[in-house]
C-alpha cells in the first residue's frame, strides 16, 4: 500500500498543480492527445535562462577551480557569446556543436549557442576523432566549439563542420575570445525564438552500433527542466512542513559528464530554477569530490551509482565533514540494492535517491526519494507527477496488467521529438500514439512503483527460462569486495544461451572465482549463476553514458569461450 510519505508527496503536487497554483498545468496536443503541460512555463530556454538569472543574479553559480561566476555574470557572458555567433553567420535552427570537457567555459558556450538560436549539439567528449566527426555529421552540424584536446583529435579527419577552439581554465572572454572577438559581435541582434524552434541534439549511448541524434524543441527542454524543478519544489515544502528546510544556497558537484543528458538537464539546467551553485571537476577522484563537498557545502550529488558508494566506503571519508550533503542520488544506471542500506548507514546526514530516464525522455520518468527508497530499494519509484504518463506495453503495444512485465513506455512533453535524418528508427521507437518505446524491460506493482527487471535485448533465455543480467549483477555488487561486474549472454548448443560474468575486485581485495560463484549461489537460483566468473585486472570498458559496455564486454569473451 501507498505510504504516507506516498500521500503527503501527492497532496503537495496537486496543491501545487492546482488552477492559480505555480504549477498550474494546461494541455497541447501532440500525436492525436492532449499532453499535460505547464501554464506558466517559460516558452524558450532564453527566456528560462534570462528570468532565473535574473532573479538569483548575485548568487554564486559557477565554481570551476579558481573561476567563480554569478548567475548574472553568466547570462551576460552568454548573451556576448550569443551576439558573437550571430555575427558568425549562425542562423536560428542551425546545429551547433560542442566537443569539450566540462568547466565554466562549457556551460558559457552552451548558453550562448541556445541565446543564438542555434541547436545546442552535445558531442560526446570521450569520443574518438573518427566518432567526433560521424557525429559532426549525421546532423549537419556548420560550426563546433571544442576544446584544444577534442580540436587534435579531429585534426586531418574530414567532416563537415568549422571549427573554434577555446580554453578552459581562464575567464570566458579569454577562453572564448577567438569566437567573441567576431566582427559585429556587439552589435547583432539575437533572434525571437519560440518553443516549437530546435534546442537540443543529444547523442544515445551507441551500444548497439552508430550513435543516433535524439533532437529537441524548445518547448520539450523547457519542460524537462521544469518537471525536475517541480519535484524539487514538492520536496522543498514536505521538508518546510517538517521544520527541516535548508537555510544555505543549494549547491551541486558536478561530475558526470554534462553532453549526457544527467549532466545537462537535472544537473545543471534545472539549477537555474533553483539558484543552485554548480561547482565542478574535471575527472572523477573521490578524494577530491570529498574535498570539494566540505569546501563548498555540497547539498545534492549525482553520479553513476558506484560513485556514491565509493564516497560511503572509502578509507579517509571520516577526514571530511560530508554533513552538508543531504542527498544521493544516482543515475544512468540501477544502483545495486544491497548498496542502498550501505550508503545511508555510512552518510547518515543524506539520503540516497534514485531516478530514471532516458536522452530521449529528457531525463524525465520516475524518482525514489528517501523513505519510500529504502523501502522499496529494488524500484525507480513511481512516474514524476504532472508531467509524465508511464505504461508497460506488449509487443503490440497493448498495455499489461498490473504487476505483469513488458516493456517500459513512457510519454510527456518533456519526450523529444526524433532521431535525426532517421525516419525508420523513429518509427520504431515512437508509437503512433507517442509513447517512446524505452527497451527496458519492467512491471508496476500494486503502489505503482516501477521495477526495471533488464533490458530488453539483455536478457538471457538459458533452455526457456528467462534470466536478467541485471538481476545476476545486483547479487554480484551485494559482495563487498566487488568494484565493477558485467553480467552477458554467450550462445550454447544445448541451451540456446548460457550466463558469463566478469567482475573486478576492490583495490587491495583478493576474491577467486569459486569463492565469488559460494557468494552468488546462496542469493539466486542455481540456474541464473553464471557458468564463468572472469576476473579483470582493470576497470572494465564504458559508454559515453558512463554505463559498463556489456556489448563490448560480450564480444571481448567470445572469443575465449567460443570455438572458431
Amino acid at each position: 500500500m501507498a505510504t504516507a510519505l506516498d500521500d503527503k508527496l501527492a497532496g503537495i503536487m496537486a496543491a501545487l498543480t492546482a488552477p492559480g497554483a505555480p504549477l498550474e498545468t494546461d494541455t497541447y496536443q501532440r500525436y492525436g492527445v492532449d499532453l499535460v503541460t505547464l501554464k506558466n512555463a517559460p516558452p524558450t530556454m532564453f527566456h528560462l535562462m534570462a528570468h532565473y538569472c535574473n532573479e538569483h543574479k548575485d548568487k554564486e553559480f559557477i565554481v570551476d577551480g579558481d573561476i567563480r561566476m554569478t548567475f548574472g555574470e553568466a547570462f551576460a557572458a552568454s548573451i556576448a557569446v550569443g551576439k558573437a555567433l550571430v555575427a558568425h553567420g549562425v542562423k536560428t535552427g542551425d546545429r551547433i556543436g560542442i566537443a569539450a570537457r566540462n568547466s565554466a567555459n562549457w556551460i558559457v558556450a552552451y548558453m550562448g549557442v541556445l541565446n543564438a538560436g542555434g541547436c545546442a549539439t552535445l558531442l560526446n567528449g570521450w569520443w574518438t576523432g573518427e566518432e567526433l566527426a560521424d557525429g559532426i555529421d549525421l546532423v549537419e552540424c556548420s560550426l563546433v566549439l571544442a576544446d584544444r584536446q577534442r580540436a587534435a583529435r579531429l585534426d586531418g579527419i574530414e567532416h563537415g563542420a568549422e571549427i573554434l577552439v577555446f580554453d578552459h581554465g581562464v575567464p570566458w572572454n579569454e577562453g572564448l575570445g577567438a569566437l567573441v572577438a567576431a566582427d559585429g559581435a556587439e552589435d547583432a541582434q539575437l533572434p525571437a525564438l519560440g518553443p516549437d524552434d530546435l534546442a537540443t541534439v543529444l547523442y544515445t549511448s551507441g551500444s548497439t552500433g552508430k550513435a543516433k541524434g535524439a533532437w529537441s524543441d524548445h518547448r520539450g527542454v523547457v519542460h524537462g527542466v521544469m518537471s525536475y524543478a517541480a519535484q524539487s519544489l514538492m520536496v522543498l515544502q514536505h521538508f518546510e512542513s517538517i521544520g527541516e528546510a535548508p537555510g544555505a544556497q543549494p549547491s551541486a558537484l558536478v561530475v558526470v559528464p554534462l553532453f549526457h543528458v544527467t549532466g545537462e538537464v537535472p544537473l545543471f539546467l534545472q539549477s537555474f530554477a533553483l539558484g543552485r551553485k554548480l561547482v565542478l571537476t574535471p575527472k572523477w577522484d573521490a578524494v577530491e569530490a570529498m574535498r570539494l563537498i566540505e569546501q563548498e557545502k555540497v547539498s545534492y550529488f549525482v553520479g553513476v551509482p558506484l560513485m556514491s558508494y565509493e564516497i560511503a566506503t572509502h578509507p579517509d571519508r571520516d577526514k571530511y565533514d560530508l554533513s552538508s550533503c543531504q542527498a544521493y542520488a544516482a543515475g544512468g544506471a540501477p544502483r545495486p540494492v544491497d548498496h542502498v542500506t550501505k550508503i545511508k548507514d555510512k552518510l547518515p546526514e543524506g539520503f540516497p535517491l534514485l531516478g530514471y530516464g532516458l536522452t530521449e525522455t529528457n531525463a524525465v520518468g520516475c524518482g525514489n526519494f528517501n523513505e519510500n527508497y529504502l523501502a522499496k530499494p529494488g524500484s525507480t519509484g513511481r512516474p514524476s507527477e504532472p508531467l509524465v504518463d508511464l505504461a508497460i506495453l506488449d509487443d503490440d503495444g497493448n498495455e499489461m496488467p498490473q504487476g505483469e512485465m513488458g516493456e517500459i513506455c513512457i510519454r510527456s512533453i518533456c519526450n523529444f521529438l526524433g532521431y535525426w535524418n532517421d525516419e525508420k528508427s523513429t518509427k520504431e521507437a515512437i508509437l503512433p500514439n507517442g509513447f517512446f518505446r524505452t527497451g527496458d524491460l519492467g512491471y508496476l506493482d500494486e503502489d505503482d512503483y516501477l521495477f526495471i527487471v533488464d533490458r530488453k535485448k539483455d536478457i538471457i533465455i538459458r533452455g526457456g527460462e528467462n534470466i536478467a543480467c541485471l538481476e545476476v549483477e545486483q547479487a554480484i555488487y551485494g559482495h563487498d569486495d566487488i568494484a565493477e561486474c558485467s553480467v552477458f549472454g554467450l550462445p550454447d548448443d544445448r541451451y540456446g544461451e548460457l550466463p558469463y560474468a566478469v567482475y573486478l575486485a576492490k583495490d587491495g581485495a583478493s576474491l577467486s572465482e569459486d569463492e565469488l560463484r559460494e557468494y552468488v549461489e546462496g542469493r539466486i537460483a542455481k540456474f541464473k549463476v553464471p557458468v564463468r566468473f572472469f576476473e579483470a585486472s582493470e576497470s572494465l570498458p564504458r559508454l559515453g553514458t558512463a554505463k559498463i559496455d556489456r556489448r563490448a564486454l560480450r564480444n571481448q569473451y567470445a572469443k575465449v569461450v567460443l570455438p572458431e
